[in-house]
C-alpha cells in the first residue's frame, strides 16, 4: 500500500468500471497519456455530457490505472467479470488510504465476527474514531463524511462486496480468483486480501 494522507477525493468519483477497462485497453495498446486524453475527449469514449466532465473522468482514471502494473493489467484481461471488478476496486483503495482502512478495520472485522450486514452506524463509528487520530478528518463537514460513506457503500456494492437489498447492506465477501490472490501475495499485498475477503 502507498502511504498517503487522508482524502475525501472519492466523493468526486464513481466506480467507472467500463471506463476503467477502456483506459486499461488503450494503455495495453501502448497509447501514451496525451494520446489517451485526446481520444477520450475527441471520441467521447466515456459518453460524458461535456468536455469538462470527460477531462475530469479521464484524469481520475489515468491516476487510478497508474497503479495497475502490466502483470495486473494482463491478469485483468484474462479474468472473469467478478475478478475484473475487484481489480478496479483494488486500484481505488491503493490510492485511497481511508477507504482501505475502512475495508480493513470495519468490513473485515464484520466478516470475522460473522455479522451479516454493514450499518450506517458502523461507518459513523469508524469516522468518529478516525477524527481522534487525524485533524484532517476532524475538519471535514458532516455532509462530506456522509458523502464519503455513501461512496464507500456504492463502490463495495459495485465490486460485489455488498448486496444492497431493501435498504440493508448484506455482506457478501468474494471468493478471490486464484491468479489474483497469487498476484497480490507475491507483491506483498496480503493486507488487501484480508481487507476484501475477511481473511484473518
Amino acid at each position: 500500500m502507498i502511504e498517503q494522507d487522508y482524502s475525501a477525493g472519492i466523493v468526486s468519483q464513481s466506480f467507472w468500471f467500463n471506463e476503467f477497462r477502456q483506459l486499461l485497453r488503450l494503455k495495453a495498446e501502448n497509447y501514451d497519456t496525451d494520446e489517451i486524453k485526446k481520444r477520450v475527449i475527441e471520441e467521447n469514449l466515456f459518453g460524458a455530457p461535456n468536455e469538462y466532465r470527460a477531462k475530469r473522468i479521464c484524469g481520475y482514471l489515468i491516476s487510478r490505472t497508474s497503479v495497475v502494473e502490466k502483470e495486473l493489467s494482463d491478469l485483468f484481461f484474462s479474468s472473469d467479470l467478478a475478478a475484473q471488478k475487484l481489480i478496479n476496486l483494488i486500484a481505488v483503495i491503493q490510492q485511497d488510504r481511508l477507504f482501505f482502512e475502512f475495508l480493513y478495520e470495519v468490513y473485515r472485522e464484520k466478516i470475522i465476527l460473522g455479522e451479516k450486514t454493514l450499518e450506517l452506524s458502523d461507518a459513523r463509528s469508524f469516522f468518529n474514531h478516525k477524527e481522534t487520530q487525524d485533524h484532517t478528518i476532524l475538519e471535514w463537514k458532516d455532509q462530506t463524511k456522509r458523502r464519503i460513506q455513501s461512496a464507500y457503500f456504492n463502490f463495495m456494492a459495485e465490486a460485489n462486496l455488498l448486496e444492497i437489498n431493501d435498504k440493508k447492506r448484506l455482506i457478501t465477501p468474494p471468493l478471490l480468483d486464484i491468479a489474483l490472490e497469487r498476484y497480490l501475495r507475491s507483491n506483498g499485498e496480503t493486507a488487501i486480501i484480508k481487507a476484501i475477503t475477511g481473511e484473518y
